[in-house]
């Protein structure tokens, strides 16, 4: 389903969309068109598309032809998905480590409807960290393991 979204492949194309997107969140997916999670996920962000229009704009990323920002955003569990508003980067606090992006897929599209919206008025308020209106047993856990180095 990413075909029908938008997709940004440069890294100047991803600074484009975060500076000159304004009064709306940007949603920007990294991950890889063609990972099962991927594919639920863009199902989702496609037939969320038209109602959040005038909230959000979406974009998905190829994570492996951005390593800068794949590096800069720590992204290793794909899809992970990364929000801004007024070229700010907002955080969401999940109940997890990782108050920085989403990792994984939504449940439902209904969930990600309600993220939006609770980003989208916070980042109004002048909020730069939301806290989300998931259930907390529809977020993904992930046991993130270190190498010892």
């Amino acid at each position: 389903m990413s075909y029908l979204l938008s997709k940004l492949i440069t890294k100047k194309e991803i600074d484009h969309a975060i500076r000159s997107t304004s009064e709306k969140v940007l949603v920007l997916r990294f991950g890889d068109e063609n990972d099962a999670a991927c594919m639920q996920l863009d199902d989702i962000l496609m037939k969320t598309q038209e109602t959040l229009g005038k909230m959000a704009t979406i974009y998905t990323v190829d994570a492996d032809a951005v390593p800068v920002y794949t590096k800069y955003f720590d992204i290793t569990i794909l899809p992970a998905t990364i929000f801004f508003f007024n070229a700010q980067h907002m955080k969401v606090d999940f109940g997890t480590a990782d108050h920085t992006k989403f990792i994984g897929s939504f449940k439902t599209k209904q969930n990600f409807i309600d993220l939006i919206e609770v980003i989208y008025r916070g980042a109004m308020r002048g909020k730069f960290i939301v806290t989300s209106p998931i259930d907390p047993q529809d977020i993904p856990k992930f046991d993130l393991l270190y190498k010892g180095y």
